[in-house]
């Protein structure tokens, strides 16, 4: 193997894929909390991500759900500059751009392509801040490695490898097929120099004997000149925070006589993770449908968040869906409607800007007594407060990512009491409707009880979903620790097991 050139950011280490869902967000969120565990203090990093999972950080911004995850990993607060820019698509061909956590615009795709130039310097700056104040950057890439159509203006992958002078390990899916042409065929197209700066090869999500996958790690190794640094074998049922699409286990069963709930599947569907605490409750059981005639039994209904709501508005009804809605409620059945979903259920949704498409007005689903109009200002707030339904007082955590502000009468009869002092929330007057904009209300153990018991859940088990999403981050830093081949690892100093050795950095 030739040695790996000495990097100017040798404190910062880049994971690539050879494809989308390679595992990078994975990896990344191991490595971060491998490191941590070691002693070093870790931020995670991704230039550019596309996701419509997104979360509130301590500064006040929006950045991808992965990098909150994987600050999580890291044991630090999730800051703006773990992810400089994210876009959030609203149409095939056009997003909203959000550059250190505040959203600048919309913009088409060829747009944004040629905007990209002015960005580098600040995801450089971001990079920069990071390594002033942590011993390691763990950096994740975006989609594949190889896009050679966009090359030309890349921050995502390579463009910014080159740009801050960072080495880079390439990941590979195994599970797909092709692993071996997907390295060889990437480490082939790339150019020279960012070929040279990859220092070693992941294959993720092995299944059966490693004895005959070594004859092709021989191969591989002599046909690039690159190690494989670990095979990671499939790790079954881990829980990780989709960064964008539903993940491959997006349906759940809970128990035959447990609490049915049907999210609707909404083409641009946001933040679709507020619903793990539900798919994960040993009493519940999720679907996701699209379509009216896929509801069967429901005791309730779940509309979530959208990135254009009067777009998604105007899809329930086109499937039918304001008839599905109406006769579940006749029925007796519940409907909770968060964000964008609880902004459909009032009268009217007013964009005078087109801060989310066309400018104009679209009529609500009607069961809520209030009114939304979208502004161009984004409400960007993480919340504490304590649930106003049942008598307990069940204390509430969340987040607020939205463009509308509600008014109505409706609003008298507040979910939430939060800690700032503002009600959030709607309710019925015959308490089958409830609406909120608080992203991962179900989160908390005791608010996630009352919900289910609201909706009909006789008696609902505790179910603590943060201790179960730092239980499934540990599972998988031990898992991917134990595939490593340390001695071969590019930076030996990361298998340092002392905190002594750490220097001191400032915090933000």
């Amino acid at each position: 193997m030739s040695q790996p050139k000495r990097f100017r950011a040798s404190r910062t280490l880049m994971v690539q894929g050879t494809t989308s869902d390679a595992g990078k967000s994975a990896l990344v969120t191991a490595l971060c909390r491998i490191l941590t565990r070691r002693g070093h203090r870790v931020a995670p990093f991704k230039p550019q991500n596309m996701a419509l999972n997104s979360a509130v950080t301590v500064d006040g911004g929006e950045i991808g759900r992965a990098q909150a995850v994987q600050a999580m990993a890291a044991e630090v607060d999730a800051h703006v500059d773990f992810n400089p820019v994210l876009l959030k698509p609203t149409c095939d061909q056009g997003s909203q751009v959000i550059v250190a956590g505040q959203a600048i615009g919309h913009m088409k795709a060829a747009e944004y392509y040629a905007y990209k130039p002015q960005l580098l310097k600040q995801v450089v700056a971001a990079h920069g801040r990071l390594v002033d104040r942590y011993d390691r950057v763990v950096v994740e890439g975006a989609g594949s490695a190889a896009e050679i159509n966009l090359r030309a203006h890349d921050l995502a992958n390579m463009g910014f490898a080159e740009a801050v002078d960072c080495p880079v390990i390439l990941v590979a899916d195994i599970d797909r097929g092709g692993v071996f042409a997907h390295l060889v065929g990437t480490l082939d197209i790339i150019s020279a120099s960012e070929r040279e700066r990859v220092v070693g090869l992941v294959i993720n999500r092995f299944r059966g004997d490693i004895n005959l996958l070594k004859p092709g790690l021989e191969w591989l190794e002599a046909r690039t000149g690159k190690p494989v640094l670990a095979v990671v074998p499939w790790l079954e049922d881990l829980h990780l925070e989709a960064e964008d699409g539903l993940s491959r286990a997006g349906d759940s069963t809970g128990a035959a006589d447990g609490l049915n709930i049907v999210v609707i599947l909404l083409p641009r569907i946001s933040n679709h993770t507020d619903f793990d605490a539900l798919r994960l409750h040993p009493q519940v059981n999720v679907r996701f449908v699209r379509r009216p005639e896929e509801l069967d039994t429901a005791d309730l209904i779940l509309l979530p968040g959208s990135k254009n709501v009067r777009a998604d508005l105007d899809w329930l009804r086109e499937q039918g869906w304001s008839a599905a809605l109406a006769r579940h409620l006749r029925y007796g059945g519940r409907i909770i409607g968060i964000c964008g979903g609880y902004q459909m259920l009032g009268t009217h949704i007013d964009d005078p800007d087109g801060v989310e498409g066309s400018a104009g007005s679209s009529a609500g689903l009607g069961w809520l007594n209030l009114s939304t109009t979208l502004k161009a200002t984004k409400q960007l707030h993480r919340v504490t407060g304590h649930c106003l339904l049942g008598e307990a007082r069940a204390p509430v955590t969340g987040y607020e990512i939205h463009v509308g502000e509600s008014l109505g009468e409706g609003l008298s009869l507040g979910v939430f009491a939060l800690d700032d002092g503002r009600l959030d929330g709607a309710i019925s007057e015959d308490g089958q409707i409830l609406g909120t904009y608080l992203h991962g209300v179900f989160d908390h153990p005791a608010t996630l009880n009352v919900l289910l018991a609201w909706a009909g859940l006789a008696a609902p088990a505790h179910f603590d979903y943060d201790a179960h999403r730092m239980r499934e981050i540990d599972r998988l830093a031990d898992h991917v620790e134990a595939a490593i081949d340390w001695s071969r690892w590019p930076m030996p100093e990361d298998v340092l097991t002392s905190a002594d050795s750490v220097t001191p950095v400032q915090d933000f």
